[in-house]
């Protein structure tokens, strides 16, 4: 039979401070990656909001310019404030956006609509679209073409 002697002290003073000095380094490594893990998702919810509100604009002002009724002011439209949350009014912690608006013409009832979507400490999101007049978008149907003021 084997006999083999058997160490009962237990854990050294050595190991016992290596055990803690490097689990000490593991959880100061994971707190080291929370304040950049909160900035990313900070400007990522900011992105994914600004995205929304620059194609909501967008579509809003192509269903205007798609319209033969509506009048076409070129050059930059007055820029806007706009709410996350949706309300005329700043609710408590909302965010707010700059939304500039560049109407430019490229020919005969051709346009080209420039969206630019910003927020504090950031230059913001841009996007362009091409836009012509399409009878099919004619309203009110008695109007009187190119006349119309539509918001």
């Amino acid at each position: 039979m084997l006999n083999l002697k058997w160490n009962k002290r237990g854990f050294s003073i050595v190991e016992v401070l290596i055990a803690v000095f490097l689990t000490a380094v593991a959880i100061m490594a994971i707190f080291s990656l929370v304040a950049p893990a909160w900035r990313t998702a900070s400007h990522a919810d900011f992105l994914g909001r600004a995205s929304g509100i620059l194609y909501e604009e967008l579509i809003r002002q192509e269903a205007r310019l798609m319209n033969p009724c509506c009048s076409v002011a070129t050059g930059a439209l007055a820029t806007a404030v706009v709410n996350a949350s949706g309300q005329t009014t700043a609710q408590p912690g909302d965010a707010q956006f700059n939304v500039a608006t560049t109407i430019t013409s490229l020919a005969t009832n051709v346009w080209r609509v420039t969206v630019r979507v910003s927020w504090a400490g950031h230059a913001g999101i841009s996007e362009s679209l091409v836009v012509t007049r399409q009878q099919g978008f004619l309203f009110p149907a008695n109007c009187a073409l190119g006349n119309e003021t539509c918001q």
